[in-house]
């Protein structure tokens, strides 16, 4: 292909690319007509484009030459405009899906097949569900094309669920009775957008069956979805014959796509040890799937005369490759990530079938034009960037004309090895600054285990999970290396250097830190490479802003129905409570706060005030504690608590829940918290104000004794943090303290319930705006009605977490929600009669 070709076809994906990520940015869709338009444009603006170029080649004279260019700049415009109006049609379409609000929290009945891997665990089952039908009091409504639903024992929940789920097989059809929500996740900066993953999964709702009185019925056994029920079956398998269970869960992740197999813990190794890309279906595995079978049928091809003489063995190796590829990525359940890298084969085979011989780093541009007209929203998959980066960097730095001539014997084997060590270093180095702008930590000891498990785990272990499809006693062998290789990592996991963390880059450092990595592994000259190096900079040490002495910055984080809030002044950091347990494997501290803190660079909490023992206060505690480095604790929890423990000798089996792991031992001062008890950090008064001195009297409800704690600025500013206190303690309280309690922000105590936030109360605090953190359409109904009429009543900005997201307060006193400071138009948007509570 001439070059000038090459570099026009580029800038036509390249605009079409742009115009997709444009609209990604969008806080709300327009309106469908709006996108019809814009589509009218790029089909105008590429006529235009055609007829220019057309009358650009006649004779040459000075028109036609400018014509040329014109033309050019049109078909890009044209690519930019079909790529925007594209992916807000298709996303226009797909919202369309969801639930609509008036059906959230009734009472409905859903008909319809289960699809997927249900996932069983110790309080109940989760699984998604293909909608067939769906009535309303008896009277047909319109629903979700596809749900999430939780069939639950009762773990922390409405008793109305608390029935064991029968068994749930893929492929059932049942009719069952439940409440749906609208999809809705928490926000905090730097997090886990579930929201995005629900839109890209096409899930249009979640919830819970409501079977107590035994009115779900099966309907059909085998109604569909045979490749799920296969799945299934193998999964189960695994699960069954293979002992680990560490083992049986890596080899059902590696067969059938199953990673929620894999136990957290593991999750944690892998992560450390930058392996976790190997144990799920990712564009590797399927890759070389595609390349094994593509060889074996090539072999077999040649060996057939016949066969020869209808279709030459090369298109047709690359298309049986393809045609396995996409076999082995419909039994791991057809995720996204294996769509992507079916599609990009199947664009490579297609352009080679065709004979086009477009430079390497066309094709990978085609193939990412390709993925995204399947799936627009890829453009904001770390996965996305990270596979096409490395096929990248492996093509520049180790292009086909720098390869060394093939060798004989041991000299062939030695080319071969230290082959794959450059890429491997060249993959690592050259993919950690996406890492670290994605991730904000890179494994230290990725190189080493990389080296070790890309071969072991593609060539031995993934080959050995799927034979065992048809020879289960091929699992036993594969178990055998998933242990010798868990074991392995564990020994590069124990160094306290195993992982480079790094605060959350601004987006400057970003970019400076992708050109400086390109300038490094480009074939450029010595001095221009060098040149890279000081670009690298700004993302391996981000500026971190801090507020200045006798200030303080407040992050109310989005835990839930829970609490957390952390105060930062100049040069320390509080954190007052630690949010709830989501489930026996999960909490806000592992979930929420963890990765807050390290997006925000914190390394070090001074102080962690635990207001009272509730688990929706207190149940991320022991992730909090175990994660990061803790100087002290001011708590009203009794002598004794599980999280006032000195942690014992190593279990190997874990600590007890809501124990702190071995691995928190350290120097901690613990004291409990009483009124008058205060201190000053960089300018910064803290004081308790509850409970008072000594021991409570025998049977105190666990709110009564919350810590209430007011943190005041020195230009003024104050902030009162009251726990779960009610209304006897908020009187009690403004008799003792009175003046004492105004504040500027107060978060309502107990999450906003009627039990609390009295008329006297608030008048005392007298706030300018008031918090009631809250979990969406929580059980509890927080904030009440009552509470909410008198907070605005008396002219207080109410916040709600559920339709704000975290709320930062920074050291200057500007706010923001991160809701709407980071809206896009797949998250939840409040109703309009909601929209002044935010």
């Amino acid at each position: 292909m001439p070059a000038d070709a090459g570099l026009r076809l580029a800038a036509l994906m390249l605009a079409w690319l742009g115009g997709i990520a444009l609209q990604l940015q969008q806080p709300r869709l327009w309106t469908a007509p709006i996108y019809a338009l814009l589509a009218v444009a790029a089909a105008a603006s590429a006529w235009a484009a055609v007829r220019m170029a057309q009358r650009g080649h006649r004779p040459a004279t000075p028109t036609a030459r400018r014509r040329l260019p014109a033309a050019w700049l049109a078909a890009v415009l044209a690519a930019a405009l079909a790529g925007f109006a594209y992916t807000g049609a298709r996303a226009g379409w797909r919202l369309a899906e969801r639930l609509p609000a008036a059906l959230e929290g009734r009472d409905l009945e859903l008909t319809g097949i289960v699809t997927g891997l249900p996932q069983p665990g110790p309080h109940g089952l989760r699984f998604d569900f293909a909608v067939e039908a769906a009535r309303l009091d008896g009277v047909a409504v319109a629903p979700p094309a596809r749900v999430s639903l939780n069939w639950s024992r009762g773990f922390d929940a409405d008793p109305l669920l608390g029935v064991a789920p029968p068994p749930i097989e893929a492929g059932q059809r049942w009719r069952l009775p439940v409440r749906l929500r609208q999809p809705h996740g928490l926000m905090n900066p730097g997090g886990f957008d579930l929201e995005l993953w629900l839109f890209e999964q096409r899930i249009g709702a979640t919830g819970s069956v409501r079977a107590a009185d035994g009115s779900a019925r099966l309907l059909d056994a085998r109604a569909g979805r045979p490749v799920d029920r296969l799945r299934q079956r193998l999964r189960d398998a695994i699960l069954l014959r293979v002992a680990d269970p560490r083992a049986a869960g890596v080899l059902a992740a590696l067969a059938v796509g199953d990673q929620a197999a894999i136990a957290r813990d593991d999750w944690e190794l892998f992560r450390t040890t930058g392996i976790a890309h190997l144990m799920s279906i990712s564009g590797l595995h399927v890759t070389m799937f595609a390349w094994l079978a593509g060889g074996l049928a090539g072999i077999a091809w040649r060996r057939c005369g016949r066969c020869l003489l209808w279709r030459p063995a090369p298109p047709v190796a690359r298309w049986c490759g393809v045609a396995a590829a996409a076999a082995y990525a419909l039994l791991a359940g057809w995720g996204v990530p294996a769509q992507r890298t079916v599609l990009m084969l199947a664009a490579v085979a297609a352009l080679r079938s065709g004979g086009l011989r477009w430079p390497p780093l066309l094709v990978l541009l085609a193939a990412a034009t390709a993925v995204t007209l399947l799936d627009p929203w890829a453009l904001l998959q770390a996965g996305f960037w990270l596979s096409f980066a490395a096929v990248g960097l492996l093509m520049v730095g180790d292009p086909p004309h720098r390869r060394p001539a093939a060798a004989a014997g041991w000299r062939r084997a030695l080319q071969g090895l230290r082959g794959g060590v450059r890429s491997q270093a060249v993959a690592s180095l050259g993919l950690a600054p996406l890492t670290l702008i994605f991730f904000q930590q890179v494994s230290v000891v990725g190189f080493v285990a990389n080296l070790v498990a890309i071969p072991l785990v593609t060539l031995l272990i993934t080959p050995l999970a799927l034979l065992g499809v048809v020879w289960q006693a091929l699992w036993r062998p594969a178990a055998w290396l998933v242990d010798a290789l868990a074991q392995g990592l564990a020994l590069l996991a124990a160094s306290p250097w195993a992982v480079w963390s790094v605060p959350a880059a601004p987006p400057w450092a970003a970019a400076a830190a992708a050109l400086g990595m390109a300038l490094l592994l480009l074939p450029l000259p010595p001095r221009l490479r060098l040149l890279g190096l000081p670009l690298l900079l700004p993302l391996a040490a981000p500026p971190l802003d801090r507020p200045a002495e006798g200030r303080f910055e407040v992050v109310a984080a989005d835990v839930g129905q829970g609490s957390a809030v952390l105060v930062r002044t100049r040069g320390h950091l509080l954190v007052v409570d630690a949010g709830p347990r989501y489930s026996p494997e999960a909490d806000a501290g592992e979930r929420v706060l963890l990765p807050l803190l390290r997006n925000r660079g914190e390394t070090r909490i001074d102080r962690l005030v635990l207001s009272h023992r509730d688990a929706d206060h207190v149940g991320g505690a022991a992730s909090l504690l175990a994660g990061m480095p803790v100087a002290a604790i001011s708590s009203s929890l009794e002598s004794g608590h599980p999280l006032l423990r000195e942690p014992q000798a190593h279990d190997p089996g874990g600590p007890p829940q809501g124990q702190v792991p071995p691995r928190a031992a350290r120097s901690l001062a613990v004291e409990r918290c009483a009124a008058g008890q205060r201190w000053v950090w960089d300018g910064v008064r803290f004081e308790f104000l509850h409970p008072l001195p000594g021991e409570p009297p025998p049977g105190t409800p666990t709110n009564a004794r919350s810590c209430v704690l007011r943190v005041e600025a020195g230009d003024g500013r104050s902030l009162l943090l009251p726990g779960d206190i009610e209304a006897a303690q908020e009187a009690a309280l403004v008799a003792r303290a009175g003046a004492q309690l105004r504040s500027m922000v107060l978060v309502l105590p107990h999450h906003g319930s009627r039990t609390s936030s009295t008329q006297d109360f608030l008048l005392a605090v007298a706030p300018g705006a008031a918090l009631a953190q809250s979990g969406y359409r929580n059980r509890f109904g927080h904030p009440a009605p009552e509470v909410e009429a008198r907070v605005r009543a008396l002219g207080i900005e109410l916040l709600r977490s559920d339709r704000c997201g975290a709320w930062t307060w920074d050291a200057q006193g500007a706010s923001r929600c991160e809701r709407q400071a980071a809206a896009r138009y797949w998250h939840y948007q409040a109703p309009p009669e909601d929209a002044a509570a935010r």
